[in-house]
């Protein structure tokens, strides 16, 4: 059952107390309320509360100095101002002091006013899981050095800990980056074998008369620039694991030879007319579809078959976003010691866009869009700006059909320029319908000021007219 948050109205005027708890009878919220700033603290100190609307105006003491007692203590909180009609300066402050959204009372619309403290009590339970995220440590989120808790991942370390003990040869499948060497690693790890070789080759890095002298030697002379006999990679594995990434790469000669391993146990050095026996257990994988190249005759069928004795499916990360933001901090903490920051953690928009990104490259590139984020910062905590503009062109920004374009028909710089035009252009669309076309309200939430965000404005080529909807505070 969901359990009801507590909602903290702070007025000393008994009717605005009704109209906020007639509201809270259409949302799971259980209502406290307070007459006086004093009240209002003990109540705060006394209750767990998500989301308190304060009335700037109060016996004892103000509205102001509840949030500024609020952000002083760090009590986990967001604060809604209430204001008398002209105190615009007051609520401009007040944003500016850390309240998470104002109004003006009397109010109209009530349906304006639930959604605020909707978007504030969302806001708060994010704020909250964010922190509980920095307060877990690796170990409880990682197998292995793989990290998450989803329900996708959690079926992939059942998987691992199933067939880790057997000596079936394992195909691993998943696209690029989604962390295939580490399940790799950890099926090793886990099996008979853990105090033996593990080996890695990636079978696309190199071409096929090369790849053959890695995996299975040379002797002296059998080629030109054999100066001396080569061990192979199926020899030093011998007694443990070797895995073959990008099995789907190699050519029809390779997999003839990979076919003898896996039949017959042996291999035959370059050069060399004898065979040798080698007890290897294979793990390979890919981001291929192979049965489409077995149809298509580029990867043999009864190799297919050998190697897909037992198979291990990657969810993407599009499909185990709850695992982000674990993901999220042990990057942070990983790069932060690298790099030399003391970056300890990410806002809640950043988190956000994270989550709401396609990750075409997986992990990997949340790896990298991580780092790069670290080295570009400048304080304790990772802003929405210093993700990339392809980070944000995706992001829950960008939800108008005029900004969501794809910019690979252009080059790097001009699809960057086009990227940074959107984002703006959508970012600063969604604090002006927030604000109501309001610039000094708008400009506190962005962090700016008044005028460089009005040329900012002019620059998106959008009217404030049209975000007013029936206000009439200064533009």
């Amino acid at each position: 059952m969901y359990k009801p948050v507590n909602l903290l109205i702070v007025d000393d005027d008994p009717a605005m107390t009704k109209v906020f708890e007639k509201m809270a009878k259409d949302e799971v919220w259980n209502v406290v309320t307070a007459a006086s700033g004093t009240e209002a603290i003990d109540a705060l100190n006394k209750f767990s509360i998500e989301v308190a609307v304060v009335d700037v105006a109060l016996p004892g003491y103000s509205g102001m100095q509840v949030l500024e007692y609020v952000k002083k203590n760090r009590v986990p909180t967001e604060i809604i101002i209430m204001t008398g009609v002209g105190s615009v300066e007051l609520a401009v402050q007040a944003i500016k002091t850390g309240a998470y959204d104002y109004f003006t009372k009397p109010f109209d619309d009530v349906n304006k006013v639930s959604k605020s403290i909707s978007n504030a009590m969302e806001h708060h339970r994010l704020l909250q899981k964010l922190k509980k995220l920095e307060r877990l440590e690796n170990d409880e989120v990682s197998y292995e050095g793989i990290i998450g808790k989803s329900r996708r991942i959690q079926e992939v370390f059942e998987m691992i800990d199933s067939v880790a003990p057997t000596t079936s040869t394992i195909l691993i499948l998943g696209e690029s980056g989604t962390g295939k060497e580490l399940v790799a690693q950890a099926i090793h790890k886990r099996s008979r074998r853990h105090d033996k070789p593990f080996v890695v080759i990636n079978c696309a890095a190199m071409p096929e008369t090369l790849l053959e002298s890695e995996l299975f030697g040379h002797k002296k002379g059998s080629f030109t620039g054999a100066i001396s006999d080569k061990k192979g990679l199926f020899e030093e594995a011998n007694g443990g694991t070797i895995f073959l990434d990008e099995i789907g790469e190699v050519t029809p000669p390779i997999q003839v030879k990979l076919l003898r391993v896996l039949q017959e146990g042996e291999i035959k050095t370059v050069g060399d007319a004898i065979s040798k026996h080698v007890d290897v257990r294979i793990i390979a994988a890919t981001n291929k579809d192979l049965t489409r190249l077995v149809s298509e005759n580029k990867f043999r069928e009864d190799l297919y078959y050998r190697l897909n004795v037992i198979a291990v499916s990657l969810p993407p990360l599009r499909d185990r976003v709850e695992d982000i933001p674990l993901l999220v901090y042990h990057f942070i903490k990983k790069y932060s010691k690298k790099v030399g920051k003391n970056v300890a953690g990410c806002s809640v928009d950043t988190l956000m866009a994270l989550q709401n990104y396609k990750w075409v490259g997986n992990v990997r590139e949340l790896e990298n869009v991580i780092e790069r984020a670290i080295v570009l910062s400048t304080s304790d905590t990772i802003h929405a700006r210093e993700l990339s503009p392809r980070i944000m062109g995706e992001s829950f920004y960008l939800t108008n059909d005029d900004v969501a374009h794809d910019f690979s028909q252009f080059n790097y710089q001009e699809a960057k320029e086009k990227a940074f035009i959107a984002f703006n252009r959508s970012y600063i669309s969604s604090l002006l319908r927030q604000t109501k076309g309001n610039v000094s309200f708008a400009a506190a939430r962005a962090g700016m000021d008044r005028s460089n965000f009005k040329k900012i404005v002019k620059k998106c080529e959008l009217e404030l007219e049209d975000f007013k909807d029936g206000n009439k505070e200064e533009s």
